[in-house]
C-alpha cells in the first residue's frame, strides 16, 4: 500500500502540478483569444438566454434532457465539498489572494467550458436506447477521426474510475462525515459504535435514493438536477450572504485584502503565506478543481439536451463556471474572511483549514449548533448532487468501451460503493481519484486545442446568424 501511495504521489504532482494548471489555463486563454473573448463579449446573451429562461417550459423528447436540465445534471457533477471546503484550503494555504486568482480562472475557464459543451453537441450520438451520448470520447471520435478512438477510450477509462473515487465515495463519506459532526454539536459524547451504525443506514438510504433515481433513465435523473441544484445552491447563497452582510463594515478591509494579498501574500498574512508562486497555484487549483474547466466530465452531462443548436447550449457552459465560481466559490471565502475580520476567527495562515472554520464563521452569526447544521447540509446536499452527476460521467464512459449492455452492471457497481464509501476510511481512494481526475483532462484539452476552429466556425455562425435576423427585424432566437 505504501508503494501504490507513492507511485501515486508522484502521478498526482505532475497531474496537478504547475505544468498541467499551465495546459488548463493555457487551453482557456487560447479559446479566448480564438473566439475574441465569446465569454465577454456574449456574457449579457448568455444570461438572457441560460438563467433568463428557468422558467419557461421546455419539452424534451426521449432520450433526452431540456437544456437547463442537462446544465442542472453538469451544475450536480460540478457543485461539490471543493466549492466549501476546497476554498477554505486555499484561502488558508494561499492566502486571501488565492481568491483573486480563483476569478481569473473561471473567467478564463468560461471559455473552456463553453467550448467542451460546444464541441460535445456537435459530435454527439444516439446510443441503441435512443439517449443522447456526447463528451470528449465522441468528440475525440466523431470529430478528430476513428483513428484517434483510442484516445476516447482512454479518456474512458479515467473517467469510470475516477466516478467510483471524487465521484462518489469520496461524496458519501464527506456526507456520512458531515452528519456525524451535527450529532455531535447536538449530543456531545455520541459513541463510535453509533457512528458506525449511522454510517452504514446512510450509506444503503443514499445507495436505494441513487438507484431510484439511476434505474429511471436520463429524464428522471434530469426530474431530480433541475430540483435539487437550485435549491441546495439558494440554501448556502442565503446563508453565506447574511453572514457576508452582517459583517459588510469589513467588506473594503476583505478586498484589499484579496487585491494586495494576490501579488504581496506575506503583507497581508503576516508572512505565513509569503511566497506568490503558492497563491496562484492554490487560486488556480482550486478554481479548476472546482468548476472542472477543462476536465471533460460536464461535457457528458450538456450532451443530453434537447438542444440543436451546439452554441445555444454552449452558453450553458459560461453560465456554470459563473455560478459555480465566480458566485458560489466567492461566496466560500468572503464567508470565513469577513468572519476573520469581524469576528476575530483565527484562520491560521499557513496550515490547512477544513470545513470547521466554515462552520466558525457561520456560526459566529447563527450560533454554534446551527452553523454546523448549516455547513452539514450544504455538503450533504453538494456531495450527493455530484454523486449523480458522476453517476451518469461513469456510465457514459463505461458505455463507451463496452457499449450499452454494460451500463446495468456499471451502475450497480457504482451503487454499491456508495455503501462502501460510507462505512469504510477511503483516504488513499480518494487520493487515487483525485489522480485519475486529473487525468481526464489530458485527452479533452488535447482534443480541445485540435478541435478549436470547429468551435470558432460554429460561434461565428451562430451568432452571425443571429445579426443577420436582426438586420431582418427577426431577432427571435434562432434554432
Amino acid at each position: 500500500m505504501d508503494l501504490i501511495a507513492s507511485i501515486n504521489s508522484a502521478i498526482n504532482g505532475f497531474v496537478w502540478g504547475v505544468p498541467m494548471l499551465v495546459l488548463l489555463v493555457g487551453t482557456g486563454i487560447l479559446m479566448t483569444l480564438r473566439t475574441r473573448g465569446v465569454q465577454f463579449r456574449k456574457f449579457g446573451y448568455a444570461m438572457k438566454n441560460t438563467i433568463g429562461k428557468i422558467f419557461h417550459k421546455t419539452a424534451a423528447g426521449k432520450g433526452e434532457m431540456t437544456p437547463f436540465q442537462a446544465m442542472s445534471t453538469a451544475l450536480a457533477g460540478t457543485v461539490g465539498t471543493g466549492n466549501i471546503a476546497g476554498i477554505t484550503t486555499a484561502v488558508t494555504l494561499g492566502g486571501p489572494g488565492a481568491i483573486f486568482w480563483l476569478w481569473i480562472t473561471a473567467l478564463i475557464g468560461m471559455c473552456t467550458k463553453y467550448a467542451e459543451v460546444t464541441l460535445a453537441v456537435k459530435f454527439r450520438e444516439r446510443n441503441k436506447h435512443g439517449d443522447w451520448v456526447g463528451g470528449p470520447m465522441y468528440y475525440i471520435k466523431n470529430g478528430l477521426g476513428k483513428n484517434w478512438k483510442w484516445l476516447g477510450i482512454l479518456f474512458s477509462i479515467f473517467a469510470a474510475l475516477a466516478a467510483f473515487g471524487i465521484g462518489n465515495a469520496v461524496q458519501v463519506g464527506n456526507i456520512v462525515t458531515s452528519v456525524n459532526d451535527v450529532i455531535v454539536a447536538f449530543k456531545p459524547g455520541f459513541s463510535e459504535e453509533s457512528q458506525e451504525i449511522v454510517n452504514l443506514v446512510l450509506g444503503i438510504a443514499l445507495a436505494a435514493l441513487t438507484a431510484v433515481v439511476l434505474f429511471g433513465g436520463i429524464k428522471r435523473l434530469g426530474a431530480v438536477t433541475e430540483k435539487l441544484v437550485p435549491v441546495m445552491a439558494l440554501i448556502y447563497i442565503i446563508a453565506s450572504l447574511v453572514v457576508v452582510i452582517y459583517y459588510a463594515d469589513t467588506l473594503p478591509s476583505v478586498f484589499h485584502d484579496i487585491f494586495v494579498g494576490a501579488f504581496s501574500p506575506a503583507g497581508v498574512t503576516g508572512g505565513a503565506c509569503g511566497s506568490m508562486f503558492l497563491c496562484i497555484t492554490w487560486g488556480v487549483k482550486r478554481g479548476v478543481f472546482s468548476n472542472e474547466a477543462g476536465l471533460g466530465s460536464a461535457p457528458m452531462a450538456h450532451a443530453t439536451t434537447s438542444e440543436t443548436d451546439p452554441v445555444k447550449q454552449g452558453i450553458y457552459g459560461i453560465f456554470e463556471v459563473f455560478v459555480d465560481t465566480i458566485v458560489i466559490c466567492t461566496l466560500s471565502g468572503l464567508t470565513i474572511l469577513c468572519a476573520a475580520k469581524g469576528a476575530g476567527l483565527d484562520l491560521n495562515y499557513g496550515i490547512e483549514g477544513d470545513t470547521g472554520l466554515n462552520v466558525a464563521a457561520f456560526g459566529t452569526v447563527f450560533g454554534d449548533q446551527f452553523g454546523s447544521l448549516l455547513i452539514a447540509v450544504g455538503l450533504a446536499l453538494f456531495a450527493y448532487s455530484t454523486v449523480l452527476g458522476w453517476a451518469l460521467y461513469g456510465t457514459r464512459a463505461c458505455e463507451f468501451i463496452f457499449g450499452t449492455k454494460a451500463i446495468r452492471p456499471y451502475q450497480i457497481i457504482f451503487i454499491i460503493v456508495i455503501v462502501v464509501g460510507a462505512t469504510m476510511d477511503l483516504s488513499l481512494a480518494w487520493n487515487i481519484a483525485d489522480t485519475l481526475n486529473g487525468l481526464m483532462a489530458i485527452p479533452n484539452l488535447i482534443a480541445v486545442i485540435a478541435l478549436s476552429g470547429v468551435v470558432v466556425r460554429e460561434t461565428r455562425r451562430h451568432f452571425g446568424k443571429k445579426a443577420a435576423a436582426k438586420e431582418i427585424g427577426d431577432d427571435k432566437p434562432q434554432a
